[in-house]
């Protein structure tokens, strides 16, 4: 069993991320025997990652703050502060931060192991890598396809 875990505000292993903002690990795939991975995630204005599936993960995002618009599939929905989106294994899937001002997005995944994607992306972005092509790269290594663009190309605001 894994021990239970109690984190102070803006607590927990933090990474940049090419979006504009950051990754901040609440719970990793070690501290649940691989069941889930929790972070959250602050997006910059107009950022979003490209159209994508997991094929081995549950995704959900639940919007903690700032203006987002979410697409599953072909079906693309406002999501204000406080919406909530369940993605399953295999469904194409992305959002983009709409508005001003940053989003604060909580991302929960189950099974456990996109730790693995974020990790890879840091450190090719530390390298100067392309961020669409480290995104791409680090994501096939976590058995995540990008299948489109980011909605900011395919669908402007």
């Amino acid at each position: 069993m894994p021990d239970a875990l109690v984190l102070e505000p803006g607590a927990g292993d933090a990474l940049a991320h090419h979006l504009g903002g950051s990754v901040t690990f609440k719970v990793r795939g070690a501290d649940t025997n691989g069941s889930l991975t929790v972070f959250e995630t602050e997006v910059a204005p107009g950022e979003g990652p490209p159209l994508h599936v997991h094929a081995n993960e549950e995704e959900i995002l639940h919007v903690l703050d700032g203006d987002v618009r979410f697409r599953i599939r072909d079906d693309i929905r406002s999501a204000p502060t406080g919406s909530f989106m369940f993605v399953p294994r295999g469904v194409p899937h992305c959002f983009q931060v709409v508005g001003k001002r940053p989003a604060r997005i909580l991302i929960v995944f189950t099974p456990a192991g996109m730790e693995a994607f974020f990790s890879g992306l840091s450190d090719a972005l530390a390298k100067g890598v392309d961020p669409a092509e480290a995104f791409r790269v680090s994501g096939e290594a976590a058995g995540m396809s990008v299948v489109g663009p980011p909605l900011v190309e395919s669908h402007p605001v």
